[in-house]
């Protein structure tokens, strides 16, 4: 779904009554649907009274703008249109409370409901949950009782298991009735779990006494290198600034294989990797300890939906095989990698940890916070890239980023104390997800469910917006002044980096928690 502005008609920001963006419809759709997924995607539009939305026609839908927008800005005047289908979407009205109390400033409201494997105690069996402010709601409690019953997940034991692959193999015809059915028992109106005590209790639980598991058991990895801010600062470093990006950066989504072993969850500590590097060209290469440990900021998603193998996934319909998005540090020894990546690219600089965070977010949840990408025109994407006029091929996620870093000598003096070293957004991202898979697959390469890609480094085009230390220090030439007046080029021993990232709603966030991993001495050689 989204807006296009109406050819004859344009914008003009000097007046609000001229309806110039157009919502078109490929089936019937009630109307209060339409509205509530407008408002929240464009709360700056109206519906135009003089072409209102006939959903028995099937016809194209006109807004306008409530309010003189600029013309430059995004969303929606940039924005190509896009088909709204049944079930492209599961929209829970920003309005809606829960009964359970949800802080303001919380990641996990009920709009969100993301999914999470977690143990109610260390010698539990891990089961499926659903955070909702500071609690976890256990759907396998739910289940028992039979609250599920009707969504077709019934009867299968979805959330007696270790891992999410079960429920994202049954599909959106299963995910999406269990998140509205989940929705309902959580609502402030609704009073089967609500009043009853003794359910309550045994199906919520306080966040912070359960345990959490790596939600997906990941088959494959694949790591992107999508944002063209980073991959500029990056070439620019390397090879100048003239030379900053390689000749096939803006023709395709570059990446490369990682290690799915090696795949922890939040809060995991990460040991210094030993390895070869070569700190003098003159001299031969030596063993030991990375000396430029860092980190990258990047947003994940997992495949709900697979694809027989030599049968590419259309970029037109990439989307409905995500099931949802993840926090993701892909940690790297910049040293390591320097003196291995020729010919094939990063091996034991990248594989040795790569943190995620441990609740994975519905795509649902996040489509009021879809907007437009970056503009691909110089080059235009090659077709299989470009897709068609409806497609959601060049559709990017608002959502603010940020990294914090917290040294041993600043946690002495206060537990709590960090340093804000990056602020993003995740709009930086040139290649989107859909594009991600579409060139992932456009050879036959077959996706499965609970296979995880990675964006890559999320960089803006502002020095406070970079997502590596690599750029941040600018190849540690620029270093970072802690509070403790310590400075930091690459990260030391005892450094703590935290993660997190959000969406901001009216009046609500739907967003990661965070991700977080203590840095621990190598291993003695």
């Amino acid at each position: 779904m989204g807006p296009t502005p109406r050819r004859g008609l344009p914008y003009d920001a000097g007046r609000s009554s001229a309806a110039h963006v157009r919502i078109r419809a490929s089936i019937a759709i009630d109307r209060p649907i339409l509205t509530q997924a407008l408002k929240q995607r464009y709360p700056h539009l109206v519906e135009s009274a003089a072409r209102p939305y006939d959903a028995g026609r099937k016809n194209d839908a006109y807004f306008e703008a409530a309010r003189p927008i600029d013309r430059s800005m995004r969303p929606p005047f940039v924005c190509r249109r896009t088909t709204l289908t049944e079930k492209s979407y599961q929209i829970i009205d920003p309005a809606r409370r829960s009964f359970v109390d949800v802080p303001a400033d919380s990641h996990f409201p009920i709009q969100s409901l993301p999914y999470g494997v977690f143990r109610p105690m260390p010698e539990s069996a891990p089961r499926v949950g659903v955070a909702i402010g500071d609690m976890v709601l256990d759907l396998s409690v739910l289940d028992h009782a039979g609250l599920l019953d009707g969504t077709g997940a019934e009867g299968r034991a979805l959330f007696d298991s270790p891992t999410l692959n079960a429920l994202m193999a049954g599909g959106a015809e299963v995910w999406r009735p269990v998140r509205a059915r989940v929705a309902d028992h959580l609502d402030a109106r609704e009073t089967r779990l609500r009043d009853d005590q003794a359910l309550r209790t045994q199906a919520l639980l306080p966040a912070e006494d359960v345990a959490m598991e790596l939600p997906v058991a990941i088959g494959d990895y694949t790591d992107f290198y999508s944002s063209r801010a980073h991959a500029t600062n990056v070439g620019t470093m390397f090879r100048g600034a003239d030379n900053a990006l390689m000749e096939n950066w803006l023709h395709l989504p570059v990446g490369y294989h990682g290690r799915a072993s090696s795949i922890v969850i939040d809060g995991t500590p990460i040991r210094r990797p030993n390895g070869q590097t070569r700190p003098d060209d003159a001299l031969p290469p030596v063993f030991g300890p990375t000396r430029l440990l860092d980190f990258e900021l990047e947003l994940g998603f997992f495949a709900g939906k697979g694809n027989e193998l030599g049968e590419p996934i259309p970029v037109d319909h990439a989307l409905e095989h995500v099931f949802g998005l993840v926090l993701v540090n892909d940690w790297s020894a910049r040293d390591i990698q320097r003196w291995e990546y020729v010919p094939l690219g990063p091996f034991l600089s990248k594989n040795f940890a790569t943190s995620i965070s441990p609740w994975v977010v519905p795509l649902d949840a996040l489509r009021p916070f879809l907007v437009p990408g970056p503009k691909q025109s110089d080059p235009r994407p090659l077709p299989y890239l470009d897709g068609s006029e409806a497609s959601d091929a060049h559709i990017g996620l608002d959502m603010r980023l940020e990294v914090r870093l917290s040294s041993a000598a600043m946690r002495a003096e206060d537990p709590s104390a960090s340093l804000r070293i990056s602020s993003t957004n995740a709009i930086n991202l040139y290649w989107s997800m859909a594009q991600q898979i579409a060139h992932h697959t456009v050879n036959g390469c077959n996706v499965r469910v609970g296979d995880l890609f990675a964006s890559g480094t999320i960089s803006g085009n502002e020095p406070g917006e970079r997502g590596s230390l690599l750029e941040i220090t600018w190849r540690g030439t620029e270093p970072i002044i802690l509070p403790t007046g310590e400075s930091r080029r690459f990260l030391g021993d005892g450094d703590e980096l935290t993660l997190t990232g959000w969406c901001e709603g009216e009046g609500y966030r739907v967003g990661f928690g965070g991700v977080r991993g203590l840095i621990i001495p190598a291993q003695a050689t």
